[in-house]
C-alpha cells in the first residue's frame, strides 16, 4: 500500500507503508488497509506518521458515561473500599468483573471510577449483554451505548460468546462482565428460582487474556435502590462496593498449579464464589435481596 504525504517544503512524496514504515507503525498497517468503514487513522501533519483518532462512537459513549457518573454522584452516595491496599488499582486492567448482580442500576458504580477508566471503556471496552436485556425497548437502547463494543450474548456457548473472545485479541481491550450471567431477585434466587452461581465464561476470558490485571467488584446489593420489577428507583440511598485487583497470569498460574489445566474452570468458579460470599456480605445492606447469595 502506498501513502501520500508532504514534507516540510510541501514536496509530495509516496512510500510503501508495508515495506518502508518504521517498526512501530507496523501494528497500524492492518487498520489502514481495512475497509473504509473501519479506518480510524490519519497522518500526523508534523511527522507524517499514522495516528489514531477516536471514533465518534467512542466520544459519544464517553460523554454518556460521564453523564452517568455525574448523575450517580448527585443522586446516590457511592462508596468503594478495597479488600487490600494496591498501587494505582486502575492501571493495567484487562478484565472488570462485578459480582452479586442485583439490579440494572449497577452503572452507578461509575461514580467512583476515574475518567481514564471511563475513556478506556468508551474506546476499547467489551461488554457482553444478555439478548433478553437488549431486547427491552428503553433499557436495551441504553445498554447498547455504554461501551465501545456491546456484544449480544445468549446463555449458550455459541457464536455470540465466540465473538466476545475474539474481541480480546485487541491488546487494549478491556472486558466488563457480570460473571453470574443473570440478575438476583428479592428472594435471593434468580428468575427461575435457582441459586446464583458463577458461570464458566469468566474462566474462558481469564484463559484468553495473556497479561494484565483483573478488577473484581463486590456489590453490596442494590435492591434498596431498584430491584427487578420495581417501576422507579429510590434516590439518595447509600451504595457500597468492595474491590480487589489480581494479576491475571499469577492468578491463572496459582489455580492451574493446584487443580491442573483440566480443573481450571471449576477452580475459577469455586474461588470467585468463595470471594463473593465472603466480601459481598461485608458491604451489603439489610434485606433478603441484598444479602449474600444462597
Amino acid at each position: 500500500m502506498f501513502v501520500t504525504c508532504w514534507s516540510g517544503s510541501s514536496k509530495r512524496e509516496e512510500f510503501d507503508l508495508h515495506e518502508h514504515a518504521p517498526q512501530e507503525w507496523k501494528p497500524t498497517y492492518a487498520a489502514i488497509t481495512a475497509p473504509a468503514s473501519r479506518r480510524k487513522l490519519a497522518l500526523d501533519r508534523r511527522t507524517g506518521a499514522p495516528t489514531h483518532r477516536p471514533s465518534m462512537r467512542s466520544c459519544a459513549v464517553f460523554l454518556l458515561l460521564l453523564a452517568i457518573k455525574t448523575a450517580s454522584r448527585l443522586l446516590f452516595r457511592v462508596r468503594l473500599e478495597f479488600v487490600r491496599e494496591v498501587d494505582d488499582p486502575w492501571t493495567g486492567l484487562r478484565v472488570v468483573a462485578l459480582l452479586n448482580h442485583t439490579s440494572l442500576f449497577e452503572p452507578v458504580v461509575t461514580a467512583i471510577a476515574p475518567n481514564r477508566l471511563l475513556w478506556r471503556i468508551a474506546a476499547h471496552g467489551v461488554l457482553p449483554v444478555a439478548d433478553k436485556t437488549l431486547a427491552r425497548p428503553i433499557v436495551g437502547r441504553f445498554f447498547r451505548f455504554i461501551a465501545r463494543h456491546v456484544v449480544q450474548v445468549t446463555r449458550q456457548r455459541d457464536e455470540t460468546w465466540a465473538e466476545v473472545l475474539e474481541r480480546l485479541h485487541d491488546e487494549e481491550a478491556l472486558i466488563v462482565i457480570l460473571p453470574e450471567g443473570r440478575m438476583k431477585r428479592r428472594t435471593g434466587l434468580d428468575l427461575d428460582g435457582n441459586p446464583m452461581t458463577i458461570r464458566g465464561g469468566i474462566a474462558d476470558i481469564l484463559e484468553s487474556v495473556p497479561d494484565g490485571r483483573l478488577f473484581i467488584g463486590y456489590s453490596g446489593g442494590l435492591h434498596h435502590v431498584h430491584a427487578p420489577g420495581d417501576r422507579f428507583p429510590r434516590l439518595f440511598r447509600r451504595v457500597r462496593f468492595g474491590a480487589e485487583v489480581l494479576d491475571i497470569p499469577a492468578y491463572r498460574r496459582e489455580l492451574r498449579d493446584r487443580h491442573g489445566p483440566e480443573g481450571f474452570k471449576g477452580a475459577v468458579i469455586e474461588d470467585l464464589t468463595e470471594r463473593r460470599d465472603r466480601h459481598c456480605r461485608l458491604h451489603s445492606f439489610p434485606g433478603p435481596g441484598n444479602a449474600n447469595p444462597l
